[in-house]
C-alpha cells in the first residue's frame, strides 16, 4: 500500500511542477473537453460503483461452485467406493433343473427311475486367502491417488485465479496511471500549444504533444481490454455469468519470499502430484503382490437338493478349484508385467520429482528478479526520473532547453511507473505458482 501511495505522490510532484507553468497562460476544461472523456468518466464512474472485490473471498467462492474443481471431487468421491466392492465376494449361483428317464419333460420317469430328478444347486467362488484384500488395497491406493489429484486440481485453480487477479489488479493501476499522465501531459501540450501562439515553441512541439496523448489513448484501450478480459476469466473460474461485473481488487501486501530450501522441502512432502505418484507406487506394490499370489487357486463350494418322486431324496456337495496350469508361462509374465508396472511407477515419481525442483528453482529465480527490480524502480529510477523533469521543467521555462528535452523525460516516469507495476504482478504471479508447487494452502506464499 505505501508503494502504491508513493508512486501516486510522483505523479502529483510532476503535477505540481507544471501546474504553476501552465496557469500562465488561459486554461479552461470546455478547451480540451471532447466526448470520449465524458465517456470515460462515465466508465469509470460505473466501475466506482461495484465494491471491491477481496481475493480471498474469491478463493472460497471458487472452492464452492467452480466446475472442474466439482468434476474432481465426484472422481474422487467415485473412487472411495471401489475398495468396497473389491473386498466384496463374488456373486453366489443357483441353478434350476432336472433329469429325466424316457422323456425330455420336467418329471419324466420320476420316483421309478433313480436318474430321474428335479434339482436346485448353490455355488459360491472364494478366491484363495489375500487376493481379495490386496485388490482392496489396490482400489484403496488409487483413491489416495484420486484425493491427491483433487488437491493438485484446487491448487492450479487457486493459482490461476490469484494469476487473473493480480492481473486484474495491474489493469485497474494502469488505468491510474494512464489518467494521470494523460492529464498532465494535456497541460504539458496546452502549454506548447500557448508558447507556440507567440513564437516561444515550434510546430514541431504541438505535433508531438499530439502524438503523445494518442499514444497514452491507444494504450488505455489495451489496458482496457485486459481489464475486462480478467474479470471474464475471474467470473469464468467462480462460475458465474461472463459479463458479470466485477470491482476493483483490493490492495494486496507484498509478502517477503521465504527461502529456497524451505519451499523445496514442503514441496518433497506436500506436492500433491507427488503424493498421488507415491499412491500409485504402493498401489503397484500391491499389485505385484497380487500378481504372485495368483498361481494359488480359487475355490468355488456348490450344494444341492434333488427331488426323486417317491425314491429317496438326494443332496449333493463338492468343493472344485482351478488348477493354474500355465504357471511356468502366462503367470510367470503376468508377474514381470507387475514388476515393470511398478518400475515405470518408480521412475515416473523421481521425473516429477526433478520437473518440480526445477520448475521450483526457475520461478523462485523469477520472483528474486522481480522483488528486485520493484525496489530499483521505487528507490532509484522513479526518484531519479523526477529529478530529471524537474530539471527539465525549469530549463524549459527560461527557454533554455526544448520541449522534446521535457517530454522525452515525462514519457520516461510514465515508463517506469508502469514498469513497476509490472513486476510487481509478476512478482506476485511467481509466488501464486511456487504455492501451487510447493502444495501449500492458499495464501501461504502470496
Amino acid at each position: 500500500m505505501m508503494e502504491r501511495v508513493q508512486l501516486r505522490s510522483f505523479s502529483r510532484w510532476a503535477g505540481a511542477l507544471i501546474l504553476p507553468i501552465i496557469l500562465t497562460a488561459p486554461f479552461t476544461e470546455a478547451q480540451t473537453g471532447n466526448p470520449q472523456d465524458t465517456t470515460e468518466f462515465q466508465a469509470k464512474e460505473t466501475d466506482a460503483e461495484l465494491p471491491p472485490v477481496n481475493l480471498e473471498y474469491l478463493i472460497q467462492q471458487m472452492l464452492l461452485g467452480n466446475p472442474e474443481l466439482q468434476a474432481a471431487r465426484r472422481r474422487w468421491e467415485a473412487a472411495q467406493k471401489r475398495p468396497g466392492q473389491e473386498r466384496a465376494l463374488p456373486d453366489p449361483t443357483v441353478r434350476f433343473g432336472w433329469a429325466s428317464a424316457g422323456a425330455p419333460y420336467p418329471g419324466a420317469g420320476l420316483g421309478s427311475e433313480p436318474t430321474a430328478n428335479l434339482g436346485i444347486e448353490f455355488s459360491q467362488r472364494i478366491p484363495f486367502p489375500g487376493k481379495r484384500g490386496l485388490r482392496s488395497s489396490m482400489a484403496q491406493q488409487d483413491a489416495r491417488a484420486e484425493s491427491f489429484m483433487f488437491e493438485g486440481s484446487e491448487l492450479s485453480l487457486v493459482a490461476r485465479l490469484k494469476s487473473a487477479f493480480y492481473e486484474l489488479q495491474f489493469a485497474y493501476d494502469a488505468i491510474d496511471v494512464l489518467a494521470r499522465n494523460k492529464i498532465l501531459l494535456e497541460r504539458l501540450a496546452k502549454l506548447a500549444e500557448n508558447r507556440y501562439s507567440v513564437g516561444q515553441a515550434t510546430q514541431q512541439d504541438l505535433i508531438k504533444s499530439q502524438v503523445e496523448l494518442s499514444l497514452i489513448e491507444a494504450r488505455q484501450l489495451e489496458v482496457e481490454r485486459d481489464k475486462r478480459s480478467m474479470a471474464a476469466e475471474i467470473n469464468s473460474l467462480l462460475n458465474r455469468d461472463i459479463g458479470a461485473g466485477l470491482g476493483r481488487p483490493d490492495a494486496i501486501e507484498i509478502p517477503a519470499l521465504p527461502s529456497l530450501e524451505s519451499i523445496q522441502k514442503s514441496a518433497m512432502e506436500s506436492s500433491p502430484t507427488l503424493r498421488a505418484q507415491r499412491a500409485t507406487i504402493d498401489g503397484r506394490r500391491f499389485g505385484l503382490e497380487l500378481s504372485r499370489r495368483e498361481h494359488y487357486p480359487d475355490f468355488e463350494f456348490m450344494g444341492g437338493y434333488f427331488n426323486q418322486g417317491s425314491m429317496k431324496d438326494m443332496w449333493e456337495f463338492r468343493i472344485q478349484m482351478n488348477i493354474p496350469f500355465f504357471f511356468t508361462h502366462k503367470r510367470r509374465l503376468a508377474v514381470e508385467e507387475a514388476g515393470a508396472r511398478l518400475s515405470e511407477a518408480q521412475k515416473t515419481y523421481r521425473a516429477g520429482e526433478q520437473m518440480i525442483s526445477y520448475r521450483i528453482k526457475d520461478q523462485y529465480l523469477a520472483a528474486e528478479n522481480y522483488r528486485r527490480l520493484m525496489d530499483l524502480y521505487q528507490k532509484l529510477i522513479l526518484p531519479q526520473a523526477n529529478l530529471a523533469l524537474e530539471s527539465s521543467l525549469s530549463s524549459y521555462g527560461t527557454g533554455k532547453i526544448d520541449f522534446l528535452s521535457v517530454l522525452s523525460n515525462f514519457s520516461s516516469i510514465l515508463e517506469n511507473e508502469m514498469k513497476f507495476y509490472e513486476n510487481r504482478t509478476r512478482f506476485l504471479q511467481s509466488l501464486a505458482v511456487l504455492s501451487e508447487l510447493a502444495g501449500e494452502s492458499a495464501g501461504a506464499l502470496s
